[in-house]
């Protein structure tokens, strides 16, 4: 009998890219990635001269079918393997994602009398510009006592659905009134492919305030946020929700030409990328907490009954592995502070001295870096270049770094971002292990960990745990085939559970980060310094970085009128 496989398709924020999975080893047979063609719309709309406005951040959803018509038959052409060995078909997007669709399903985008709006568009997950219909929400639902508000930390995120979709009512009620869905776009690539639209329920739990026994909030709450949204749930998000590793549905004839995959192939309901991630590295059981680290960084951890953690992103019943609660919280800028360093603020000869070594800018700094002990640097920083999601839940809050003077090095500030980050996580660690979820080791994802050891030592000295790096680099894509594997099903070669799969075809490396006595000493003193800081300028001690964005916002708007 021939190997069976599966496809996994990660849809980051700047790329997706499709790995083709042998099931009975997890070996990763061949991979591509496609870049976005738009990438992220934050400034103009596409071939158009409609600005955006601050916080903005869209995407294109052809690109996402680029996706799969240039790296799923790449794969496929690559390996040389048999369309009919490919039994499985798993996505996974970053959330919240969604966009706004018509009754057949066409993104109101490629309308020609409404490209022009951007309302119209994809608005992707670090899309910001909702916050004030989520300070609003925050504030309504916390007057009317809402029970599930303690299922998200005590507050509602501006990256999630229901306040994307509450600004669209209020600055486009005419998109808002000829939008038959608002869809997960995670659940539209699905519904591409497949002809079926059904909803995800790890995307349902955790960003649009649904709950498996309970379902959605009831109309009374809606009506309190706008009389409009009255019946919301029951009109633009109906649709079944599905467990994570059942099957949305099978390949259609049209798209299985143009994937180069067979008609009738099992396709998964869709998944959130960071959570994918999880069983690809083995963690199926309690007491170990996932973090999928790119440029922000999501953490995972499972336990059996649910609890109320600060600033959590969400539990979800059966949110990650069926059987178990999943908790999400996260940070919204990691790796997206070291490379605005790089692109923005690293001075021109740090780039012309790493340019004779022949490497990168990153890995000059972090070599020079690492010549540094904890603390010798004198500089500690807030990371909050992108707001704060764990556990303060506000995007209005900005970066700081503390203790810069006319002898600070570029490799210093590398480093005290990088600890700061770690320090980000630590917050995180602490309000789950206080709040009864515990947390005895961490495992690392995704594209910093393999390629950044500094911080990962950071990590491991700052958290006082032991670090467990994932083998491949593209770990929410394995995890994604591991679920269209379990779509599958075993009779036709998969598995029949997700547990069974990722204990034949989770891997992580060797070696681990282990925490060294002298420097979780240091990092501890710099680690209170930093809580110091953090509830100083995040919990109202003072407001200076909400006064300045107000500033600039205000003079952002005059200058866009004096355009005019």
């Amino acid at each position: 009998m021939s190997n069976k496989y599966a496809i996994g398709i990660d849809y980051g924020t700047e790329s997706g890219r499709a790995v083709l999975v042998e099931l009975s080893t997890g070996e990763e047979i061949e991979s591509h990635v496609t870049p976005y063609p738009h990438g992220v719309i934050d400034e103009v709309l596409p071939d158009s001269a409609v600005k955006l406005g601050l916080n903005w951040a869209l995407q294109h959803p052809d690109d996402y079918m680029e996706v799969l018509r240039r790296s799923v038959p790449a794969v496929m052409k690559q390996s040389g393997i048999s369309a009919e060995d490919v039994i499985g078909i798993g996505i996974d997007f970053t959330s919240c994602t969604m966009l706004p669709v018509d009754e057949q399903g066409t993104p109101l985008c490629f309308k020609e009398s409404l490209k022009l709006n951007p309302h119209s568009w994809v608005k992707l997950w670090k899309h910001h510009a909702a916050q004030d219909e989520a300070d609003l929400l925050n504030e309504i639902a916390a007057r009317r006592g809402e029970p599930f508000m303690s299922r998200y930390g005590g507050k509602l995120s501006s990256e999630w659905m229901i306040a994307k979709i509450w600004q669209v009512l209020n600055e486009a009620p005419e998109i808002y009134r000829q939008t038959d869905l608002f869809f997960e776009a995670t659940d539209w690539v699905v519904s591409q492919m497949t002809g079926n639209i059904v909803r995800n329920s790890c995307a349902s739990g955790y960003k649009s305030i649904w709950h498996k026994n309970s379902g959605y909030p009831d109309r009374q709450f809606f009506s309190a946020l706008d009389p409009r949204l009255d019946n919301l749930t029951a009109t633009k998000l109906r649709g079944n929700i599905m467990p994570l590793g059942t099957k949305a549905g099978e390949l259609t004839p049209e798209m299985a030409g143009v994937m180069g995959l067979k008609p009738g192939t099992a396709v998964a309901v869709g998944n959130v990328d960071a959570h994918a991630a999880v069983p690809a590295v083995g963690v199926v059981t309690p007491g170990k907490l996932v973090m999928a680290m790119g440029t922000s960084i999501c953490h995972m951890v499972l336990g059996t009954e649910e609890k109320a953690v600060e600033g959590m992103c969400g539990v979800v019943e059966d949110g990650i592995i069926p059987g178990y609660y999943g908790y999400e919280a996260g940070q919204s800028a990691v790796g997206d502070i070291f490379a605005w360093y790089v692109d923005e603020a690293v001075p021109n000869y740090v780039h012309m001295l790493a340019g004779q070594e022949g490497i990168h800018v990153h890995e000059w700094l972090e070599k020079r870096a690492s010549a540094y002990k904890p603390g010798e640097s004198g500089l500690l920083a807030l990371d909050w270049w992108n707001g704060n999601r764990s556990i303060l839940v506000d995007t209005n809050l900005t970066g700081l770094i503390l203790g810069c003077t006319l002898q600070t090095k570029p490799e210093e500030i590398y480093r005290a971002l990088l600890e700061a980050t770690a320090f980000g996580t630590r917050k995180i660690i602490d309000a789950f292990t206080q709040s009864g979820v515990e947390i005895q080791e961490l495992y690392a994802c995704g594209g910093l960990p393999q390629r950044n050891k500094l911080l990962m030592q950071i990590y491991a000295d700052v958290t006082n745990r032991e670090i467990k790096v994932a083998a491949s680099k593209q770990t929410p894509a394995v995890g994604a085939a591991m679920f269209g594997a379990v779509a599958a099903g075993a009779e036709r070669g998969g598995y029949a559970t997700i547990q069974e799969a990722s204990a034949k075809m989770a891997r992580v490396l060797e070696q681990s980060y282990r925490p060294i006595a002298a420097n979780v000493l240091i990092y501890e003193q710099l680690f209170q310094e930093y809580s110091r800081l953090h509830d100083y300028f995040g919990r109202g001690g003072n407001d200076v970085m909400k006064r300045l964005k107000t500033i600039k916002e205000n003079m952002h708007t005059d200058v866009h009128h004096d355009s005019l």
